[in-house]
């Protein structure tokens, strides 16, 4: 009898998923009794956020099925099980239940090899997002398919929802020269896509010849959020841990670029930030009378007990989100740095490599060098996405 990958650990999440208003593209796979994959060597690149509407992880699910035969596994960063914190380099290994190699593509190597890809006909993709381009997941999709294209293999993809809608779009289009994991699609900061979608613009983009299908989801329309799909929730990583860290990580993933805190080490991380020196009583004021909606902020302290200032006593900014349809993330860093700026200017640092690839657009930090006011730099962003907002909808499937 085969021993279950993941999903003993998920049963409490069967309730939950079981009156999904949302079928994934995984639910799909299954309605249609695996037959795209029937005959084929399969590997997968997933992790524990890939589950069907019963709480099974999708590499039990592929394991199940007499119809597929599943001979490889492939983990983006932070691991198979999701635990391993950012950055952190994983090697390969082999899953205890199935005996299946588990190939990291977040070690020395982030591309799939030839070697890795050796007699596969079939490469599926099944993680879900958070809907940031500077979240590494469908960056490693990307990858993947490149070489995929490149040895003829089937490449496809189990959508899933872009949990902070698709709707809205923060941010200007990744400039063409800023290349890096965290910064390699030609996408803003939020981009309103599923990864379905993004492979789509991705195959068009590169120009692959690669034979891409994207089983879609039943029930996803572009005005929905994670939690209005009845969808069970689990952490995409360690450090997000609820939707409202999704829809301001935007925003205040971009202090990841800047010697403040996002929290981590703390119980909120990316719902609060601040650093020992910073005169956050004085900004908290500030942003509360800024063009801000949907969003109250309060001066909070707290003292990390791991990361960036690790138990130093930090006076910071906490977020609360009221209308999160109101809600723009990237705003928000755009005003605290000017702000960071104007009253911390002896100790605030803005790392010029990080933010470049975090915002993707070296304009930004002209007008920050120039002590631009917020509201024209923003202005700037939502001229500069315009014509992505257009250019995307080929390539939306909802």
């Amino acid at each position: 009898m085969k021993k279950l990958f993941l999903s003993l650990a998920l049963l409490p999440l069967i309730s939950l998923t079981a009156n999904a208003k949302v079928l994934t593209g995984l639910d799909n796979l299954e309605k249609q009794n695996f037959a795209i994959l029937e005959g084929k060597k399969v590997a997968i690149i997933t992790n524990h956020s890939a589950i069907n509407s019963n709480g099974i992880n999708a590499v039990d699910v592929l394991r199940k099925s007499p119809k597929v035969n599943l001979v490889a596994i492939f983990s983006p960063e932070h691991g198979l099980r999701g635990t391993e914190e950012g950055g952190l380099l994983i090697n390969n290994s082999k899953d205890a239940a199935s005996d299946l190699p588990i190939f990291s593509l977040y070690g020395q190597i982030k591309r799939p090899t030839a070697e890795m890809l050796k007699g596969i006909d079939t490469l599926v993709f099944d993680i879900q997002d958070v809907g940031v381009r500077f979240y590494t997941y469908l960056t490693t999709m990307g990858y993947a398919m490149e070489e995929a294209s490149k040895l003829g293999i089937e490449f496809i993809v189990l959508d899933r929802p872009n949990p902070i809608g698709g709707l809205i779009v923060e941010g200007p289009v990744l400039q063409e020269d800023i290349k890096a994991f965290t910064a390699y699609f030609p996408v803003p900061a939020r981009h309103g896509l599923t990864a379905g979608e993004m492979a789509l613009l991705h195959k068009d983009y590169k120009k692959l010849n690669l034979n891409l299908t994207v089983i879609k989801m039943e029930g996803w329309t572009r005005t929905t959020w994670f939690d209005e799909t009845g969808l069970a929730w689990l952490n995409p990583s360690p450090n997000i841990r609820d939707l409202n860290t999704e829809i301001l990580y935007p925003g205040l993933g971009c202090f990841e670029a800047t010697n403040v805190s996002v929290g981590r080490g703390t119980k909120n991380p990316f719902l609060w930030f601040g650093a020992p020196w910073m005169n956050a009583k004085k900004i908290a004021k500030k942003l509360s009378k800024a063009d801000l909606p949907g969003l109250t902020f309060k001066y909070q302290e707290k003292i990390p007990v791991d990361n960036m200032y690790k138990g130093e006593l930090c006076k910071g900014i906490s977020i609360e989100i009221t209308d999160r349809n109101k809600v723009r993330a990237l705003d928000i860093f755009v005003y605290a740095a000017y702000y960071l700026k104007k009253y911390n200017s002896k100790d605030f640092e803005l790392r010029e490599k990080g933010i470049r690839r975090m915002i993707g657009y070296d304009k930004f930090l002209k007008m920050f060098n120039k002590n631009i006011k917020p509201k024209k730099i923003i202005a700037d962003f939502e001229k500069n996405n315009s014509i992505y907002k257009k250019n995307r909808e080929k390539h939306l499937l909802y």
